[in-house]
């Protein structure tokens, strides 16, 4: 089975910082992700030393299908960036774990992702999304969507309505089930009916942590694991150290994690949502595509960046078989 991601084609720029002077002068929110102007991208950028700025391709959705191409799934992505460096440095990634790139080009810089990692790992996004926000419907070509299985898409389109609902909408009609990562619990609170329609209507597989599932249905993980897999196939609430709640239909089980270090928790909820529709793909059972999902969140939040390291991708492979 093929995967195809749509989400915001963005550069991220990992920041480590030492205290939390930075969310509060930017007025950020800690934990949350908030679009911002290109102006605040670059004050972040002035305040902050450059030699210990990481850069990534990135993206929810992007790291996601990334995930997948290293398991090796057969990915591709969709979405727009610029014609500059960053869009090129995008593009090069893709090809480069050999992921479909279906990429269209923009008026505006390519998006970017501003990680500020707190020293407790936590992370809080200040977003520029560029040409990432350029793209429409007019960029879904059912040609493109014929040749994949399954649709997953990153939440925060939700700020394009008419293009995550074209999506959906394209990729029932197509035959594709259709999984949803809810993004941040913020982006979830402005959108909460828009969201709980999406997933009635055309959703199958949901992935949330306590606080999105939370701000969708105003209950604990219990409760909202039970509310959200009303609404579809298979729902997903992380409950960080806690593991994570599955459910399908009647059954509902629990998935640990693994021992981390955590570093950074950028990208944590992308990388599980690649292992677990790994699993799915390699039609593992439900507690394992949880278990598939929590290794690959905890080799990720060991280092900096939404990507894990090509020297652990062989110990990944051993503990799978």
């Amino acid at each position: 089975m093929k995967v195809l991601g749509i989400g915001n084609a963005l550069v991220d720029i990992l920041v480590p910082m030492e205290n939390e002077d930075l969310l509060s002068k930017f007025n950020l929110p800690k934990g949350s992700m908030q679009i911002s102007s290109i102006d605040v991208v670059n004050g972040i950028l002035a305040d902050v030393n450059p030699a210990k700025i990481f850069f990534n391709s990135g993206g929810s959705a992007a790291n996601t299908i990334h995930g997948l191409a290293k398991l090796g799934a057969k990915a591709g992505y969709l979405g727009k960036v610029g014609s500059d460096t960053h869009g090129d440095f995008f593009k090069t990634d893709l090809n480069q774990n050999k992921i479909q790139p279906h990429l269209s080009l923009g008026k505006n810089e390519t998006g970017k992702a501003m990680a500020l990692i707190s020293p407790d790992s936590e992370r809080t996004f200040a977003t520029y999304l560029g040409s990432a926000i350029e793209l429409t419907k007019d960029d879904l070509s059912d040609d493109i969507f014929k040749q994949y299985d399954i649709l997953h898409i990153e939440g925060y389109l939700v700020q394009n309505k008419e293009l995550i609902e074209s999506a959906l909408a394209k990729a029932k009609k197509l035959g594709l089930k259709v999984s949803i990562d809810l993004a941040s619990y913020n982006i979830v609170e402005e959108n909460r009916e828009f969201l709980v329609s999406l997933i009635k209507n055309y959703v199958d597989y949901v992935f949330a942590n306590e606080e999105e599932a939370k701000a969708l249905t105003e209950q604990e993980p219990d409760n909202a694991l039970e509310t959200i897999s009303a609404m579809c196939e298979i729902a997903v609430v992380k409950i960080g150290e806690k593991g994570s709640l599955i459910k399908k239909g009647e059954y509902k089980v629990k998935a640990g994690i693994i021992p981390v270090k955590a570093v950074d928790t950028t990208g944590a909820g992308d990388l599980y949502a690649a292992g677990f529709l790994f699993g799915l793909i390699t039609k593992a059972s439900l507690e394992d595509c949880g278990k598939y999902g929590a290794l690959l969140a905890g080799n990720v939040i060991e280092q900096v960046g939404a990507k894990i390291p090509a020297e652990k991708w062989n110990n990944i492979f051993s503990t799978i078989n």
